[in-house]
C-alpha cells in the first residue's frame, strides 16, 4: 500500500459531489500528481497518494471531506473507486479528476479495469 496522509480534515454533513475538470484546483492537482498515482488534494495541498492496484479497500485514516477536496487519477488505464462514509462509492475514470463538494471519504481502491 502506498500512502502519504497529513493533517486532520473536518467532517461535512452530507455526501454530495460533482466532477469539475475545468477548475483551477483541478489544474493544480494535475500538475503535482505524477503518473501512476491517485492523489487527494485539500485546498490545493496534497494530503495523500496511492498507486497500488488492490482487491480490497485502503482505508483513509484522516477521513477527508469536501469542500475543496480533489481526487486526481493520473493512471492511464486503471479506475479509482472512492468510498463515502455512507457506504456508497464513486468511480473515477483514468486520467480524470473528481471534486468533492461535501461528504466524507473513508476508503480508496484502484482497480485494473479501464472503465467505470
Amino acid at each position: 500500500m502506498s500512502l502519504a496522509m497529513a493533517g486532520g480534515v473536518s467532517v461535512a454533513a452530507q455526501a454530495t459531489a460533482h466532477a469539475s475538470p475545468g477548475t483551477a484546483t483541478v489544474k493544480a492537482a494535475a500538475d503535482s500528481c505524477a503518473y501512476p498515482y491517485v492523489c487527494l488534494f485539500k485546498n490545493g495541498v496534497k494530503i495523500g497518494q496511492f498507486k497500488d492496484v488492490t482487491s480490497t479497500w485502503q482505508n483513509l485514516p484522516s477521513r477527508p471531506s469536501g469542500p475543496n477536496l480533489v481526487i486526481q487519477n493520473t493512471r492511464r488505464d486503471d479506475v479509482a473507486h472512492i468510498r463515502w462514509s455512507t457506504g456508497t462509492t464513486t468511480c473515477i475514470a483514468p486520467q480524470r479528476s473528481f471534486t468533492v463538494s461535501g461528504g466524507t471519504l473513508t476508503g480508496i481502491r484502484i482497480s485494473s479495469s479501464a472503465t467505470c
